[in-house]
């Protein structure tokens, strides 16, 4: 005979209500929700988008001191010697984003005008982008040392290999991208190079205080997502853009960002990855870089095409960031016990 429930914590409807919401809303998507309107009612100008600009970089270098501290010099080794993880992120960033961008210019101008079309070719050109993939494979608890040597590597080769592509499949000359290599270097490799010697005398501090890096990795997440937006109001990138083609330019770059979604993850099972690999290849093979495209698509492209270029970018930027953070926290919250230690004789 069942026993009843005689627990006198037993929760109200209200918080079983709240509970409900929280399981499948995640808190992060509703404050990168926020901070898109705030970037389109409030968008940040003159001074304070300077302001802003240098914080976010400040928050982007502290970000990574902080993972090459916190990490041991020898998981950064293994991460660069995985090729068969290093491999499967940059054929699904340079091979199958760019066959799926091509596959978009299929579509009739009707549907999807054919400068979005343009953007959409671009964006599968870009490299992958390194803070939120490295964030988002930290939250689900995957291997951040290789998602950082592999997203890097993304970036480092994307300097050479999107303008290269962009001449090639968009039949546009392009001319040499200045200053992206020596940000990759100075903001993203320094601090974590930096935080790696120093990592013998506050690794262990680092490891001890999660709340440290879970704030850092939330709050970069955030900069970076209002300073995109407001960017994009500012110069008028979407002065004329109708709720009808929003409409499509987000189911388009949701299934694209579905389709990489599916096929990293299987393609992870494929290459009999581990489960924190599969997760860092899921992480930085479905994503691609706004640092880097929008500074690109302004020496790339005229200054009438960049606009249109540009905005498919900021979209497909927005919702890779809201499905990934739900993504991370269920892969967080699913991830296999580890096997208990086998009694030695």
């Amino acid at each position: 005979m069942p026993v009843p429930d005689a627990s006198p914590t037993r929760k109200g409807p209200w918080s079983r209500a709240w509970s409900a919401v929280t399981t499948w809303i995640d808190p992060l998507v509703v404050m990168i929700i926020a901070v898109f309107v705030l970037g389109l009612l409030a968008p940040a100008s003159g001074d304070v988008a300077d302001v802003l600009d240098h914080v976010t970089t400040g928050a982007v270098v502290l970000l990574f001191f902080l993972y090459g501290a916190r990490m041991a010099t020898s998981e950064v080794w293994d991460g660069l010697k995985n090729w068969r993880l290093q491999g499967g992120m940059l054929a699904s960033t340079y091979l199958l984003f760019p066959v799926l961008g091509l596959a978009v210019q299929l579509l009739p101008g009707s549907v999807l005008p054919e400068d979005l079309q343009t953007g959409l070719l671009y964006l599968s050109l870009l490299p992958s982008t390194i803070q939120s993939s490295v964030v988002f494979t930290s939250l689900a608890r995957g291997n951040v040392a290789g998602a950082i040597t592999g997203a890097t590597a993304s970036n480092v080769l994307g300097i050479l290999l999107t303008p290269l592509l962009v001449g090639v499949l968009m039949s546009r000359a392009g001319g040499p991208v200045g200053g992206s290599a020596g940000a990759t270097l100075l903001q993203l490799l320094l601090p974590f190079v930096v935080g790696q010697l120093v990592q013998p005398l506050i690794g262990r501090w680092v490891r001890s205080h999660k709340a440290v890096t879970k704030v850092t990795d939330r709050g970069t997440i955030l900069l970076v997502a209002y300073g995109s937006v407001s960017e994009a109001s500012q110069s008028g990138a979407w002065d004329h853009l109708t709720a009808g083609v929003l409409a499509v330019l987000v189911a388009v770059c949701a299934v694209l960002l579905a389709v990489m979604l599916l096929a990293t993850w299987n393609g992870g099972r494929l290459l009999r990855l581990s489960r924190p690999d599969r997760i860092a290849l899921l992480m930085c093979g479905s994503k691609k870089s706004l640092a880097t495209g929008l500074p690109m698509a302004a020496v790339l492209f005229g200054p009438v095409a960049a606009a249109g270029v540009a905005l498919p970018v900021i979209v497909f930027h927005q919702l890779q960031l809201a499905t990934c953070a739900v993504i991370a926290r269920r892969l967080a919250a699913t991830e296999p016990e580890p096997e208990p230690a086998r009694a030695t004789a």
